[in-house]
């Protein structure tokens, strides 16, 4: 007599693990769904000159914070990003306002930099062996101390070619054209970390450089080139920033780092948990600015943006470290 095979058991909707990818992606819609409909927010919140505002400022935020990611995956915080930014704002409008060069060689000239600002760095922390810390915020803190320098405090605001502007005002269909470049700028960063050799050896550095190594990867290059990216990236920040502000300011650059740093490290708690990544990062931005253009609309006092950037990002740093220390002991 045969026996029929019971049916296996229904696979368990690990609502936990869910909660655990998406959550912040669905605190993200929570808010926006809150200050919608919020008698105080709600007309000014979802009006489409809000969203396209919100979208538009944005747009430089994600392009320094997807800089920070190369570094963060191999390992390495670089606190220079947004010196880089400031100072390759800086070039651009020197070059086309002050020099009249035309604007490609500006654009050129201001990437040229940040890969050599990279490079110097790259070279600094994976072949000299120098703290990333001290070197990267050393260099943050040299290209500010030179933007004032060139600057005397003030901004270069006449000259600035009318097409640049365009970029950082204009829409397409109804989107800003800022936010459609910063998102190439995303989508080509999330296939390099995604889905080339570079990328995966990039990870594999940040999670174990010496059993990298001893896969007969050259972790030292692939260091280098992390600091390289980085620099390339916040090049074009800065261009992008320019395009936004029509002007270079005096700006050392540290008030992009922290919301960008918020961002990337928020972005480590959601979809690929413990680890820096492009989707992540655009929902910590969203997260951010979300909450603060909300809470700004309700009426809360100007503080409470700063606090909250602050506090979310102690909040970030712990939960990346729990998420990191949970990821170790799954591996063994």
């Amino acid at each position: 007599m045969t026996t029929s095979a019971l049916p296996s058991p229904l696979p368990r909707f690990a609502l936990g693990a869910v909660v655990e990818r998406f959550g912040l992606l669905i605190l993200v819609i929570a808010m926006v769904v809150l200050f919608s409909a919020l008698p105080t927010s709600g007309p000014a919140f979802r009006s489409v000159l809000n969203v396209q505002t919100l979208v538009a400022n944005q747009g430089v935020g994600l392009v320094v914070a997807i800089a920070l990611l190369f570094p963060l995956a191999a390992g390495y915080f670089d606190f220079s990003v947004g010196a880089v930014a400031s100072a390759s704002c800086l070039v651009t409008a020197a070059c086309t306002a002050t020099y009249g060069l035309p604007l490609w060689v500006g654009i050129l000239l201001a990437l040229v930099f940040g890969v050599g600002v990279g490079a110097g760095l790259g070279w600094m922390v994976a072949y000299l062996e120098v703290n990333p810390f001290i070197s990267t915020l050393g260099a943050a803190t040299l290209l500010g101390g030179a933007i004032f320098a060139y600057t005397g405090g003030l901004q270069i605001t006449s000259g600035i070619p009318r097409e640049l502007t365009a970029v950082g005002s204009g829409q397409v269909w109804g989107v800003p054209t800022i936010a459609l470049v910063a998102a190439l700028i995303a989508l080509v960063a999330w296939w390099l970390m995604s889905r080339t050799i570079f990328g995966r050896r990039l990870y594999a550095v940040g999670a174990n450089p010496r059993a990298t190594q001893l896969l007969g990867v050259d972790v030292r290059r692939i260091q280098f080139l992390s600091f390289v990216a980085s620099g390339t990236v916040a090049a074009l920040a800065g261009v992008l920033l320019l395009a936004r502000q029509g002007a270079a300011t005096s700006d050392s650059g540290m008030t992009m780092l922290f919301p960008a740093l918020t961002a990337v490290l928020l972005g480590t708690i959601v979809i690929h948990v413990g680890r820096p990544s492009v989707p992540g990062t655009i929902i910590g931005l969203l997260f951010v600015a979300v909450l603060v253009s909300g809470l700004t609309l309700v009426g809360a006092p100007a503080w409470v943006g700063q606090v909250f950037n602050g506090a979310a990002l102690l909040i970030a740093v712990a939960f990346a470290r729990l998420a990191r220390a949970r990821g170790r002991a799954a591996r063994r």
